[in-house]
């Protein structure tokens, strides 16, 4: 990940609402769904559908969005490359986050099974 505090900040402003779009199509393209999406979201936030829905509309950033979530504790299971970057090896904790949800995303479009994306035992 290119360690610069501008980096970290770019990801900080994006809103959720502008990158929300992507990962809709990028899971339908592959054949799943906007719920399974809306799942996976849940499962590492807390967010439920209602919220998430409230939270696109008020275009809160990711820095927002992030510190108003309930990280699941399992969120350190996440592990793996995103983007050519280990995500267990990220140092900025939001930049961390951010790139655990692009994980999950790029789990449930290449297929995995859902119990296996939510690291259920």
């Amino acid at each position: 990940m290119n360690k610069t505090s501008h980096h970290d900040e770019r990801i900080a402003k994006m809103t959720f609402a502008s990158v929300y779009p992507h990962y809709v199509t990028k899971v339908e393209r592959k054949g799943r769904t906007k719920e399974e999406l809306d799942q996976v979201i849940e499962w590492l936030t807390g967010y439920d559908e209602k919220r998430l829905k409230e939270l696109i509309d008020e275009k809160v950033t990711f820095e927002t969005f992030f510190q108003n979530a309930s990280l699941n504790p399992n969120a350190h299971l996440i592990t793996g490359v995103i983007c050519g970057y280990r995500v267990e090896e990220i140092e900025n904790p939001l930049t961390q986050q951010v790139r655990y949800l692009d994980k999950l995303v790029d789990e449930l479009a290449k297929g995995r099974k859902m119990e296996k994306i939510l690291r259920v035992a």
